[in-house]
């Protein structure tokens, strides 16, 4: 896998298209005078394939667009086209075409003419080795300069992240943070268990109380059906003897009936006709109130009368 063709338009110092080919599969140099573009073209070769270029203001993205004469650019593009040959891309063709265009609010990445994300394309990278965990595959300008002069602890550190083993390392202290929180969590689920476990305990107690309160209150339903159930057997019992006595008094009951009936009538007669005497003699003298005295004398004086015959004639029959 290497670089065939670059195709560079509007991009700093390159407005018009500029397409640089062929590209040898071994090593490749750039010469050139001061100012003919050099660090321009590694700072397109950048823009497709790292991530130096992420995250811009508009100024910043400004400042990546030509500023030289004539009309003003709004976009611009760098098209990067490898060979895939031995397929250390995913991508099924022998060559894989990779484009980013830039403008003032966005960016636009394309794989093989196709539109895509920038997550897209980062994956498809990361299977032929652009890895953002190992930035190392593009090394700028003076960066070799500054290496020979770093500390020790520094190259370690650096040699650490050529090799990959940084990823690890924040894979581990990820994993440790993990570990942490997933501990808490189990801390919390074992107290969360424990105050399950006691309230368990508490509701068989309660269940326990449960079943005795229901069973006492079986036996209590119990013992009030037999009593109500003897209570109305007492009852009916009690209801069948004065029924069969009523019957059997029935016939002499009616006849004492019809007797003080009969007596009652005759005695109201009786009464009518001692009133009626006693107004026609004396009409004229009696006062309503005095006759309504006299009348009421007459009554109490006849009643005694009427109860001592209605005795004697009641005696007189048994």
């Amino acid at each position: 896998m290497h670089i065939k063709q670059i195709i560079i338009q509007g991009f700093k110092s390159y407005k018009d298209q500029t397409v640089i080919e062929p590209f040898s599969p071994g090593t490749n140099v750039i010469v050139g005078r001061n100012g003919s573009g050099k660090s321009n073209f590694f700072a397109a070769i950048r823009f497709v394939l790292s991530d130096a270029y992420t995250n811009m203001s508009r100024e910043e993205r400004q400042a990546l667009l030509h500023e030289g004469s004539g009309s003003a650019v709004m976009s611009a593009y760098v098209e990067i086209i490898f060979d895939n040959q031995d397929k250390r891309f995913s991508e099924p063709g022998d060559e894989v075409v990779i484009r980013r265009t830039i403008g003032l609010k966005k960016d636009e990445y394309s794989v093989d003419r196709k539109v895509q994300t920038r997550a897209d394309v980062l994956k498809i990278l990361e299977t032929a080795g652009f890895a953002k965990e190992n930035p190392f595959y593009i090394v700028p300008q003076g960066r070799i300069a500054a290496i020979t002069n770093m500390k020790e602890s520094e190259r370690l550190n650096l040699l650490k992240e050529i090799a990959g083993t940084n990823t690890y390392d924040d894979r581990r202290i990820q994993s440790l943070k993990i570990m942490a929180e997933t501990n808490s969590k189990r801390e919390k689920i074992d107290e969360t268990l424990v105050y399950i476990k006691e309230r368990l305990s508490e509701l068989e107690e309660e269940k326990d109380e449960l079943r005795d309160f229901q069973d006492k209150d079986r036996e209590r339903r119990c013992l009030e059906y037999a009593h109500w159930h003897r209570l109305q057997a007492t009852n009916a019992d009690a209801l069948e003897q004065l029924e069969a006595g009523r019957a059997g008094a029935g016939p002499r009951a009616r006849r004492r009936i019809a007797v003080l009936d009969q007596k009652s009538h005759e005695l109201r007669q009786n009464l009518d006709l001692l009133w009626n005497g006693g107004n026609r003699t004396k009409t004229a003298k009696t006062p309503p109130e005095h006759a309504q005295r006299q009348n009421s004398k007459q009554n109490i004086s006849t009643r005694p009368h009427a109860r001592q015959r209605s005795g004697r004639r009641q005696n007189c029959r048994t």
